[in-house]
């Protein structure tokens, strides 16, 4: 089984990584901000996109550098209930900085201040099968970003 490797320096590269995160599985407490170092880090449990098989997941983690400061949005840390990421996206302020939004579903959202793009993404090792595909109730108003009541 080969391990999954990626990196992103531009807006364009990030979305194929947030392709690969579409529906990862975390908790708040899987998430961390070095901010010493400017560095931000997750783990998360993706779902393994690859067609043509059972439905699996993978241990993947995901840092960001170059990262000045951290703002979260409705993220519960002490519940421990976890979250579904919905996408990666960059919004450009002073280009090459800029905004770099991981968007869950419920409404919370982490929005790195970035001084540029600068992501990795790597599969740990551990796959599982997944007992079903995720999928999205799109009548529902907090599942599509921005459109909660």
């Amino acid at each position: 089984m080969e391990l999954l490797r990626l990196a992103a320096l531009d807006a364009e590269d990030l979305t194929v990584i947030s392709a690969h995160l579409q529906d990862a599985i975390l908790r708040p407490e899987d998430l961390t901000y070095l901010a010493d170092e400017q560095r931000f880090l997750m783990v998360a449990r993706r779902f393994d996109w690859t067609p043509d098989v059972p439905p699996r997941r993978r241990l993947a983690g995901l840092h960001v550098e170059r990262v000045r400061a951290v703002k979260t949005r409705e993220l519960k840390r002490d519940d421990g209930m976890p979250m579904s990421l919905l996408a990666l996206t960059f919004t450009p302020t002073d280009a090459p900085s800029g905004h770099l939004d991981l968007v869950f579903s419920g409404g919370a959202a982490v929005r790195l201040e970035v001084e540029c793009i600068e992501v990795r993404m790597k599969d740990l090792g551990p796959v599982w099968e997944a007992a079903t595909r995720p999928g999205h109730d799109m009548d529902r108003p907090d599942a599509v970003p921005g459109t909660a009541a």
